[in-house]
C-alpha cells in the first residue's frame, strides 16, 4: 500500500510537469509555464544491513601461528552462545612442538657433556696442584740445606725449581677458580636455552589446545572476506590473532545506502527514507537517516563512479517480524522534499554557472534572463523558492539553428 501512495505522487508530480511543458510555436522553443503543483523529489541508493556494533571474531592461537581451516559455519548461520563456529589443524605447531622436545633432550644431554668435563677439568687440575705441592715440599727442603749436605749446583737447581714451582702452583690456583667461574657462566648459559625452550613447548601445546572457535554470544555469523574478496572456507590457510568474521548484534542494525555523488548534494540528516529488501517491496519501511559520510569514495579501483554512505536505522521490531540478517541487499529513496504545493523546473532549464542561478522567461515577446533562488535539488528537478511567479513561461531549450531558419 505505502509503495502504490509514493509511486501515485510522484506520478501526478511528473504528470504536472509535463503537462505544463508545450512549445512555443513562434519562436519552436520549448517551454514550462509556471504552476504550483505538488513536488517530491528523492534519491535513489542500495546498499546492505549492517550491525552497528558487532564482535570480532578471531583466528584462535599464539599471535602469527600459522592455521588451516577444517570446518566452519555457513555464512548468516544463526548461533547461540558456546556454539562451534569454526576448527582448525596447526600440523606447523605439532611440528614446532615436537621440534623443541627434541631440543629439550639434546640441552639436557648437552649439559651433562659440560658437566662431565668440567669435572674432568677439575680434577685434572686438583692433581696437577697435589704433584706441584709434593714438588715444592721437596724442593724447598733441598732450596735450604748447607752447603755440606749439598753440592753448590744442586742447591741452586733446588733454589730455581722451588721458585718456579712457586709460580705454577699460583697459576693452576687461578686456573681453578677460572674453570669454576667458567663452568657456572657455560651451565647458566645451557640452563637459559632450556628455559627459552621450555616456553616454546608450553607454547605450542596451549596453541594445539586452541584449534576450536566458540560464539562468545548469541548472534548471527558473519564472514570476513579477505583482501581478494574470498570468504573462509575450508582448507583456506589463516593466521591466529586475524578476524575472521564476526558476531553482530542484531538488536541494532542500520543500512549503509550508497547514493551516487552527484545526486547526494541535497541528503541531510533527518530525511524519510522508504527502504526494503531487494526483491521484496512487500517488506517496506520507513526511517529516516542518522548518518551521512563527510566524503563520497568510489567503490573499487576499477570504477571511478565515486557514491556517498548514507546511514539508516532499521526498527527492531521490522527486524524480528521479517527475519532480517547482517549482509542482506536493501534498496531505498531518501525523500529530499515532499511539498504539497512548491515551484519546481527541470534542471536543463536551471544556468548555475554564475554565482546566482538563472533562467530564461518570456516576457513582452521576448526572452530574458532572470535570476531564482532555489531549494531543495533533486536528480531531474529542482525547486524553486523566489524569482518566479505562477503563469511565468520559462525556456527549457532551444530549437538548433537550423530548425528555425
Amino acid at each position: 500500500m505505502m509503495a502504490r501512495i509514493w509511486r501515485k505522487a510522484l506520478s501526478a508530480s511528473l504528470l504536472l510537469g509535463l503537462a505544463a511543458c508545450g512549445h512555443d510555436a513562434s519562436q519552436g522553443a520549448l517551454t514550462e509555464t509556471v504552476k504550483p503543483a505538488p513536488l517530491q523529489l528523492q534519491v535513489h541508493g542500495s546498499g546492505e544491513v549492517k550491525a552497528v556494533t558487532a564482535t570480532p571474531l578471531i583466528v584462535p592461537g599464539q599471535q602469527w601461528s600459522r592455521r588451516q581451516l577444517d570446518w566452519v559455519l555457513p555464512n548468516g548461520t544463526p548461533v547461540h552462545k558456546g556454539q562451534l563456529v569454526a576448527r582448525f589443524s596447526a600440523d606447523s605447531s605439532r611440528q614446532d612442538l615436537d621440534q623443541a622436545k627434541l631440543d629439550i633432550r639434546l640441552n639436557g644431554l648437552t649439559r651433562i657433556g659440560k658437566e662431565q668435563d668440567l669435572s674432568q677439568q677439575r680434577g685434572q687440575l686438583g692433581v696437577d696442584r697435589a704433584d706441584t705441592a709434593t714438588q715444592l715440599a721437596i724442593a724447598h727442603r733441598y732450596a735450604h740445606a748447607g752447603e755440606l749436605a749439598l753440592a753448590r749446583n744442586k742447591l741452586l737447581d733446588s733454589v730455581q725449581d722451588e721458585k718456579f714451582l712457586t709460580f705454577k702452583q699460583g697459576v693452576l690456583n687461578w686456573q681453578l677458580a677460572q674453570s669454576a667461574s667458567r663452568g657456572k657462566a657455560e651451565l647458566a648459559v645451557i640452563d637459559a636455552k632450556l628455559a627459552t625452550l621450555d616456553i616454546k613447548a608450553k607454547q605450542k601445546r596451549a596453541d594445539l589446545k586452541a584449534l576450536e572457535l566458540r560464539a562468545p554470544h548469541d548472534g548471527v555469523l558473519v564472514l570476513k572476506a579477505d583482501w581478494s574478496g574470498v570468504l573462509p572456507h575450508v582448507g583456506m590457510n589463516m593466521w591466529a590473532g586475524n578476524p575472521m568474521g564476526s558476531l553482530p548484534d542484531t538488536t541494532h542494525m542500520e543500512v549503509l545506502l550508497e547514493v551516487p555523488q552527484v545526486q547526494a548534494q541535497g541528503v541531510a540528516v533527518g530525511q524519510v527514507v522508504r527502504l526494503h529488501p531487494e526483491g521484496e517491496p512487500t517488506q517496506a519501511i520507513i526511517s529516516k537517516v542518522s548518518w551521512v559520510a563527510p566524503a563520497a569514495q568510489a567503490r573499487s579501483r576499477s570504477n571511478p563512479v565515486k557514491y556517498v554512505g548514507v546511514k539508516v536505522p532499521l526498527p527492531l521490531k521490522a527486524v524480528h517480524r521479517y527475519h532480517w540478517r547482517p549482509g542482506q541487499h536493501f534498496s531505498g529513496d531518501v525523500v529530499l522534499l515532499d511539498a504539497k504545493r512548491a515551484i519546481s523546473l527541470p534542471n536543463v532549464a536551471i544556468d548555475t554557472s554564475r554565482a546566482r542561478a538563472t533562467v530564461q522567461v518570456e516576457q513582452g515577446g521576448t526572452v530574458v534572463s532572470r535570476s531564482i533562488d532555489l531549494g531543495v535539488r533533486g536528480a531531474s528537478r529542482s525547486q524553486v523558492t523566489g524569482g518566479l511567479k505562477a503563469g511565468d513561461v520559462v525556456v527549457i531549450s532551444q530549437p538548433p539553428k537550423d530548425a528555425k531558419s
